[in-house]
């Protein structure tokens, strides 16, 4: 054996796998691991790092990022990077920034995203799936995976209208989509709550996920939860498209709502009956009872039918306001727990963290005329973060064998969900230290292996020899999240180092400004 760069001593190894661990020294050349149970050989390092009394294990990986423009305009990724997060997927809930075939197309969807995933200002000259993802190689702190939303394939053959894709609009919707998993996704996801993927049926995301399931891909969802009984019936949906496509189904911030009875169990159970019957079925969630996105969620299919300047005309006529406050209903307990953020007009400011009812009633305004007259001020990109999250299960859910972890954070405005700065430290600090529900070495299963398997990426996700260098060291007895809904942008406590392809980007809690991410591709792909 030759030198090492980077050989990170006396802690103790937790690979990944689930076992508990073991003491060990893991060593470091260029961006690929060594392991050595007990010590290392007597070799010449480099450099070293002392880890008594510390964990080591493979670096997180996020399973539901909402980065993949805010990433580009601050590649120090600080929020995610000091939870000890090395490998991101974006492009989930249907919400992709490639392919698109025009400019204008592409600036109409980030508009239309802008209160999940931002407008920052960076240059957008990108059509294709690999002239996007060139932005992030070596480029950003992180890993990126990526996933292609059917919505931008949607708009590309179909259009910004809600209705069924002709045959050959059908046929240009796979070309994309074979194209697009040839340059890099990882399969398709989908956001069936958001317009304009949500217009399209079962039978067509059959057809699109028998594409992605011949090319080796996953088919990734935010479900449609206004289907049928609103509980079980989304998740039914979800399951039949894999049944039918033999796509790899995957669940993403599977949460059981408060506004709906019967508890996670059932939803469990179907998830349970499929894997039973062969389905391969997974799904991700976060720790937290508080989730946040884009407000223009509670407005109707309709509404959005035509896109963004269709959308921006039916906010600002009578009768389109008079139609939606027949229709529109709040998210989570109401329109005083909808808390608004992400404000860009000065005059604004002052109702960031503030919740609809209270802004409601300040302005004189029904909670609908409130949120439309802001939307249009704000140029559409107002988001919200509500206590929509039943806490009580979220127990059943973190500790079911098939769950991953996804932050499935919005890093916008003053008051992001806590998620954004806190997830994966809190299940570490909260779940395992202080309530005992897992141990560490599944927590970071969960963290770690088990997504890395979801993603294909079989050099990632396991501290073993011949394994990528991402690595998390973190202090079992401090590491935590400090992030709170009143609080959020707070960094985690207790991530020592972090380490992505061999590099230290986290040293001592701090950040070191270098920008390792490499773009990942999945097996076989």
């Amino acid at each position: 054996m030759g030198s090492l760069d980077l050989l990170i001593e006396g802690g103790f190894v937790i690979d990944g796998s689930g076992s508990p661990g073991f003491k060990g020294d893991v060593g470091i050349s260029g961006d690929v691991v060594t392991i050595f149970r007990d010590a290392a050989p007597d070799i010449e390092v480099k450099n070293q790092l002392d880890a008594s009394g510390k964990i080591i294990c493979p670096g997180f990986i996020d399973l539901h990022a909402h980065s993949g423009l805010v990433i580009l305009a601050e590649p120090e990724h600080e929020s995610k990077v000091h939870q000890g997060v090395t490998t991101e997927l974006i492009g989930v809930d249907g919400n992709s920034y490639a392919p698109f075939e025009n400019n204008s197309d592409l600036e109409m969807f980030i508009k239309l995203n802008s209160g999940l995933d931002g407008d920052p200002d960076i240059a957008r000259k990108w059509r294709s799936v690999g002239e996007y993802l060139s932005q992030y190689d070596n480029r950003v702190a992180v890993n990126i995976a990526y996933i292609v939303g059917n919505s931008p394939l949607r708009i590309g053959a179909v259009g910004w209208e809600n209705r069924p894709p002709s045959s050959k609009e059908l046929e240009n919707m796979r070309a994309l989509l074979r194209e697009s998993l040839e340059e890099g996704a990882i399969g398709i996801s989908t956001g069936l709550d958001y317009p304009p993927g949500s217009y399209a049926s079962t039978d067509e995301l059959v057809v699109l996920c028998s594409d992605v399931a011949r090319m080796g891909g996953i088919y990734h969802t935010h479900v449609r939860n206004h289907l049928g009984d609103r509980y079980l019936d989304p998740f039914r949906e979800a399951i039949e498209i894999g049944r039918r496509s033999c796509a790899p189904v995957h669940l993403t911030h599977l949460v059981h709502r408060k506004n709906n009875p019967g508890g996670a169990m059932p939803i469990l159970d179907l998830i349970e009956e499929a894997r039973g019957q062969g389905l391969d079925v997974t799904f991700d969630d976060f720790p937290f009872q508080y989730g946040g996105t884009r407000a223009l969620v509670v407005f109707p299919d309709w509404a959005h039918e035509g896109g963004p300047g269709k959308l921006t005309e039916v906010l600002q006529s009578e009768e389109g306001r008079e139609r939606l406050r027949r229709v529109v209903e709040p998210q989570g307990k109401g329109w005083d727990d909808m808390r608004l953020t992400h404000f860009k007009q000065p005059h604004n400011f002052q109702y960031e963290g503030k919740s609809i009812a209270y802004v409601s009633e300040i302005l004189g305004k029904h909670p609908v005329d409130t949120l439309c007259d802001l939307l249009l001020d704000e140029d559409l990109r107002t988001c919200y973060v509500a206590d929509v999250v039943d806490e009580k299960v979220l127990d059943h859910v973190l500790r079911h064998p098939s769950f991953m972890a996804g932050s499935d954070a919005m890093l916008l405005g003053d008051y992001p969900p806590p998620s954004a700065y806190g997830a994966y430290p809190t299940i570490l600090g909260k779940l395992v230290r202080e309530q005992g529900k897992l141990t560490f070495g599944e927590a970071v299963n969960s963290m770690t292996f088990r997504p890395a398997t979801r993603l294909g990426l079989k050099d990632r996700g396991l501290l073993k020899t011949g394994m990528k260098a991402d690595i998390v060291v973190f202090d079992p007895t401090t590491v935590n999240g400090k992030a709170t809904r009143d609080n959020p942008r707070q960094l985690s406590t207790g991530i020592d180092f972090v380490i992505v392809n061999g590099v230290v980007v986290i040293e001592n809690g701090r950040h070191t400004g270098r920008l390792p991410g490499s773009l990942l591709k999945p097996r076989g792909m």
